[in-house]
């Protein structure tokens, strides 16, 4: 599939489209989508990935005075390419995302967007949003998706060329720090569409549990303090999974390792850890989302580390399929992921007395009221893309509590959150097609919030994943969390 030229690829988007996309992503963009009281009515689980490069996510010819780009040098496959696998793999939308260097602004603007623009012709099936991985100032790399709109290409092309830590030639150490990170946030807050940000590989740069390198606690929360409704998260697993299956299978998941911290059960070590920062974040109060993508760049068969989008890992936003509303159930939590499609489609609900809300929600309980939980998940009888089926062995409901801001900015722990409950498959009913839980939580008197995490292992805590782990042996889902509000 990797050998196919760009005429073939659109030849086999064309067929691809008729066999697998029998309907157009609505385009639509009005407000009316986008507002907090649309209806669940005919929302779906749709699968996505919100980072993936494509060719123009550049080499450099240094040569050249300024460099010039080198087209395919850091990425090989159109975007077309990556549409028509992201199908093949069963995604509803992806982001595309090729990162920056000097003036890399416009080969986004003269070159990406048109071929995404084509892209969006040849897979009418696929939403397909404009975005960048950002050379964050300050910070390691995150995603940015633009919201659909006439203006996607000017506003990406805005924050690119004045934001973009690499984007200067010479190189400028003054673009690179985080107070020029929180004026990007600032100007994207003034577009009548505000896009959203999220945190890449996190603890990438981490040399221990805790030691974090380019990301730190305490910068993440300053971007949530200053634009939260934009900076919205970060990616709980990162890419590059595939790279234990190279030739010689000597390297770490996620590129993770090699004197760095490596991924505990295919997770960045800020959401795998119980109790850690994403529970420190959830303790504050706040709507601090996860997510998981394949950061792909070149296939793992042709001796690189990479699944395509998709066929490893996927994010499942709850939404109707069209560019407004995904954009609004990812600034909402209406998330879960999950690797090796382990689970297809996840249904939280707390109910109170006077409440009751779903994943990325909140629900109010009397004080000393109880809440009941219904977990409903569907495990697909179905080969995965690497020839397994695997089942859910364990799922477990984790709980902390909400105590507002910490005085220490650089905290990353949670001393109250706790697995309140493991469910084997001796606890859960069959109803339907569905795998069905049910559990009472008693007596709640405090502000809290609920996550639930899924295994098809029998480690009770996600552990560190060593050195060439075969990635699709070790396999994890978590959902965003459902917050509980205690009122008098």
């Amino acid at each position: 599939m990797s050998n196919l030229n760009y005429s073939t690829v659109l030849v086999f988007t064309f067929i691809l489209s008729i066999v697998i996309c029998p309907r157009a992503v609505s385009q639509h963009h009005s407000d009316r989508n986008a507002n907090e009281h649309i209806s669940n009515f005919e929302r779906q689980w749709l699968a996505g990935d919100h980072h993936v490069h494509s060719r123009y996510s550049v080499g450099w010819n240094d040569e050249t005075d300024p460099p010039t780009p080198i087209i395919g040098g850091d990425a090989n496959y159109s975007i077309p390419m990556n549409a028509i696998m992201a199908r093949l793999y069963g995604l509803d939308w992806m982001v595309t995302t090729d990162h920056g260097g000097p003036n890399h602004s416009k080969v986004n603007l003269e070159m990406a967007y048109p071929e995404l623009l084509t892209s969006r012709k040849a897979v009418p099936d696929l939403v397909q949003f404009y975005g960048m991985e950002f050379d964050t100032p300050g910070a390691d790399h995150s995603t940015i998706i633009i919201p659909y709109s006439h203006k996607e290409a000017d506003h990406l092309y805005e924050i690119e060329s004045n934001f973009n830590s690499t984007e200067p030639y010479p190189a400028d150490s003054t673009w690179d720090t985080e107070e020029r990170m929180l004026e990007a946030l600032s100007r994207m807050n003034q577009f009548s569409k505000k896009p959203l940000v999220i945190a890449n590989h996190p603890s990438r740069t981490a040399t221990a549990l805790g030691v974090y390198g380019k990301y730190d606690p305490e910068q993440l929360r300053d971007w949530s303090d200053t634009y939260p409704d934009i900076a919205i998260g970060m990616a709980g697993a990162p890419g590059h999974q595939a790279a234990t299956l190279n030739r010689d299978g000597n390297f770490p998941r996620g590129a993770y390792g090699f004197g760095r911290y490596p991924t505990m059960g295919g997770f960045d070590q800020m959401t795998a850890r119980l109790g850690g920062f994403w529970d420190s974040m959830l303790g504050e109060g706040r709507k601090w989302w996860i997510t998981a993508n394949s950061d792909s760049h070149y296939h793992w068969t042709e001796g690189h580390i990479d699944f395509w989008p998709g066929e490893y890992s996927k994010t499942y936003v709850f939404a109707h399929k069209n560019y407004d509303d995904v954009i609004h159930g990812i600034r909402s939590g209406r998330m879960f992921v999950t690797l090796g499609d382990l689970i297809s489609e996840l249904y939280v609900t707390a109910s109170s007395s006077i409440s009751e809300a779903e994943i990325g929600g909140t629900a109010e309980v009397t004080n000393g009221g109880n809440v009941e939980i219904t977990i409903r998940f569907l495990d697909p009888d179905v080969l995965n893309a690497g020839d397994r089926n695997p089942s859910v062995e364990r799922v477990d409901l984790i709980i902390g509590q909400v105590a507002g801001p910490v005085k220490d900015r650089s905290t990353d722990t949670n001393s109250t959150t706790r697995v309140e409950a493991r469910f084997s498959e001796d606890y859960w009913e069959t109803e339907g097609q569905y795998l069905k839980i049910t559990y009472l939580l008693e007596d709640v008197d405090s502000n809290s919030y609920i996550r639930i995490r899924g295994t098809n292992t029998d480690e009770l805590e996600p552990e560190v994943d060593p050195m060439g782990e075969d990635p699709w042996s070790d396999l994890w889902f978590y959902s965003n969390p459902i917050f509980l509000e205690v009122r008098e």
